[in-house]
């Protein structure tokens, strides 16, 4: 470590070789590598080979709310793991966006507490304002979208997907493909979403879509919530959460889901007899993305940022195409060469170009929901 003598010494010994008219002394360090803890970027640590030793000194990351079945989490820890030599922990791993703000605040500055997050855009904006979350840029910062990113790099989406509707084909017949079709007759007790609205970003995400469905806009989201009444006063609701296998066992056999969470059912239960099919409804497209993000009192804030880094590589985007999710540097991967072209080709084509609610109206969005879930599923 070079100190503050020091460091004057050199300096003066640089100008003493100017006045010479000599070469200055161009390797003269001019800041000292701050803590992982409040760095804002790898190089502040001094790069990122000071990023991984420091990482590796702390052996280990808590994660939260991250199935290995979502959207290529079982890829990125494994590979991560063994890149790295850094051990992944995962607590509350069904949990959603709203229990990982709850863990947030109860956890403090604890080692138990959760290093890294990832939930909906909208619940990341509100951790954001709450002062949850550490400003950190990845190197791949100024390549991610504008709109997908938070000018103070609190978050920063990774990866997305569209809204869609998953069938068991064997149990079903027909299968829906549109939020109408959910409405028919046949259905009596099969429709399930991922959870509460009020606390999940997949469940909140549904609500929008059947909006936008039944002549709802990003404006007005209010049309959702009156299509899941309509859907609990006929009986076609089905109130348990689908996951893995409560659709191998049947229990959830209509699911609205994200695709890469559908595609990703169809995928591991073939083999096992199930015939899942999937369908983007393209009366309610509606796409999203999720953010990840740094506790601020991460325990551990190297491996922290070196996770974000990882997630944000060509090599993280390409396993988030493992998961049949849309990584959103595919654009610029694209561009540089660097995109898994065989994987993104498994991908379900979609017609037209995604648009996105802004921060006016998911907050809107949030606070109707808010008030008139409960109302809607209970009466």
């Amino acid at each position: 470590m070079t100190t503050p003598r020091a460091r004057a010494a050199a300096v003066l010994s640089c100008f003493a070789l100017v006045a010479l008219g000599l070469s200055a002394c161009e390797n003269t360090p001019t800041a000292e590598p701050q803590k992982p803890s409040v760095a804002t970027a790898a190089e502040n640590v001094g790069g990122m080979e000071a990023l991984v030793a420091a990482a590796q000194q702390e052996g280990r990351l808590n994660a939260i709310a991250i199935p290995r079945s979502w959207a290529g989490y079982g890829y990125l820890i494994d590979g991560f793991e063994k890149k790295y030599g850094i051990e992944v922990t995962v607590a509350n791993p069904e949990g959603h966006s709203e229990d990982e703000i709850e863990a947030l605040k109860q956890s403090g500055n604890r080692s138990s507490a959760p290093d890294v997050l990832d939930m909906g855009d909208t619940f990341a904006r509100a951790a954001a304002r709450e002062n949850l979350l550490a400003p950190y840029k990845v190197a791949a910062y100024d390549s991610v979208p504008v709109s997908q990113k938070d000018p103070q790099a609190r978050w920063y989406n990774n990866y997305g997907g569209y809204i869609s509707i998953g069938c068991d084909a064997n149990r079903v017949k027909p299968c829906p493909r549109t939020f109408a079709d959910l409405l028919k007759p046949g259905y009596q007790g099969k429709v399930a979403i991922e959870g509460d609205p009020t606390r999940s970003g997949t469940a909140f995400a549904s609500v929008y879509a059947a909006a936008l469905a039944n002549n709802g806009s990003f404006d007005d989201i209010q049309p959702g919530l009156d299509f899941f009444a309509e859907l609990k006063k006929i009986g076609n609701f089905n109130p348990t959460e689908p996951s893995s296998a409560s659709v191998e066992d049947g229990r959830t056999p209509i699911s609205i889901n994200w695709d890469y969470v559908n595609l990703g059912h169809a995928d591991q239960l073939r083999a096992k007899g199930v015939n899942w099919q999937v369908a983007i409804p393209f009366d309610g497209a509606f796409a999203q993305y999720y953010g990840l993000a740094i506790n601020k009192n991460a325990p551990h804030p190297a491996a922290a940022r070196l996770w974000q880094e990882y997630l944000f590589s060509a090599e993280g985007q390409n396993l988030r195409l493992k998961g049949f999710a849309r990584p959103v540097l595919m654009d610029s991967m694209k561009k540089d060469g660097t995109l898994d072209e065989a994987a993104a080709a498994q991908l379900p084509t979609v017609e037209g170009t995604p648009r996105f609610p802004t921060d006016a109206q998911l907050d809107k969005a949030r606070e109707t929901v808010a008030r008139g879930w409960t109302r809607a599923v209970s009466e």
